[in-house]
């Protein structure tokens, strides 16, 4: 369900009902919820914090970096409208202190650089967000719409929990991103999963999957990406409470390597065009499985990550992503 109004601008037409989804994710285990600042803007923190607060152990994720100046659209060359980066230190600094007031929190578990800003050094931003830390504002720190070589210049700055790009299967580069995420113990997370199986070939090999598992190729396309890597922590849009619970069960499913290599391979042959709208980066591959430490989060399926360390046991976590309920388990 959408938790903004069309564009991702101004509140929901019904914010009973969008107060009613994110209490029915808790219901169903959901332990971390991710948001953003410019989901509306302001709307889905101050929804989250009507429906939730105190919380009562949920994990609360947000990201700044981004101002916004009209709903989100796209221009007549691909570019996206309606969002303008802002990483100026300033600003990061004010977002966040605004994240909190309208989420009702001393200190945010996760908060992630939405996107880098072109115009400001990016080891300014991510400076600031370690000042933050410093401060107790923040307790990990996250990045997201980056390259391998941007993650790499954040970690010589401080260390980085998350990672959160749109799941983009027309090149390589989701290989790339996995290997460097798997490599360091850092958690991916690929917005938007479902959209990138659009695809003749991708529907087929999810579909002879989907009818051995009396699933949807929704699902199956989730259980892949659970699969494929320790580090994966897929966040599919929701549009009802039936939507949410189906994605959800898609952490059930227990996919045969066989069928896990015939997806990844679909997955890695992808030559899809890319506008520059829905580009933001990519996820990951069937490689690279080693157990992390025993001191990370163990998750179902004994998947380990670093987020959101202190989040004991197994975890269900739901993200609000452009201004949609989007769950998913790591």
């Amino acid at each position: 369900m959408r938790i903004t109004g069309p564009g991702i601008w101004g509140p929901p037409r019904d914010q009973a009902a969008a107060r009613a989804l994110l209490r029915r994710a808790v219901d169903l285990g959901v332990q971390l919820i991710d948001t953003a600042d410019a989901y509306g803007p302001g709307v889905s923190e101050e929804l989250i914090a009507e429906a939730l607060f105190p919380y009562n152990g949920l994990l609360i994720a947000t990201k700044g970096g981004y101002e916004r100046t009209g709903p989100s659209g796209e221009s007549a060359t691909g570019e996206l409208t309606g969002w303008t980066p802002n990483g100026r230190p300033d600003h990061l600094r004010s977002a966040c202190e605004a994240s909190l007031r309208r989420l009702r929190l001393d200190r945010i578990d996760l908060y992630q650089l939405h996107t880098p800003d072109p115009s400001v050094p990016y080891a300014e931003s991510i400076g600031t967000l370690d000042a933050l830390r410093s401060e107790g504002k923040i307790r990990h720190i996250g990045v997201s719409n980056v390259t391998p070589e941007q993650l790499a210049a954040a970690r010589t700055i401080t260390d980085i929990a998350t990672v959160q790009n749109r799941l983009n299967l027309t090149n390589g580069n989701w290989h790339d991103m996995l290997t460097e995420c798997e490599l360091h113990e850092t958690g991916f997370i690929p917005y938007r999963p479902l959209r990138a199986w659009d695809g003749p070939a991708h529907q087929q090999v999810l579909t002879a999957a989907a009818s051995r598992h009396s699933a949807n190729t929704s699902q199956i396309a989730l259980a892949w990406l659970l699969a494929v890597s320790p580090v994966t922590l897929p966040i599919p849009g929701t549009a009802t409470p039936a939507h949410l619970e189906d994605n959800l069960a898609a952490a059930a499913l227990q996919l045969e390597q066989d069928e896990i290599h015939a997806i990844t391979t679909a997955a890695s042959t992808a030559t899809q065009p890319v506008t520059q709208a829905t580009r933001a980066h990519h996820p990951p591959i069937d490689k690279c499985r080693r157990r992390a430490p025993e001191s990370r989060m163990r998750t179902p399926r004994h998947r380990q990550c670093r987020i959101p360390a202190g989040c004991a046991g197994r975890a269900q976590i739901a993200s609000f992503g452009g201004g949609e309920m989007v769950p998913w388990r790591c």
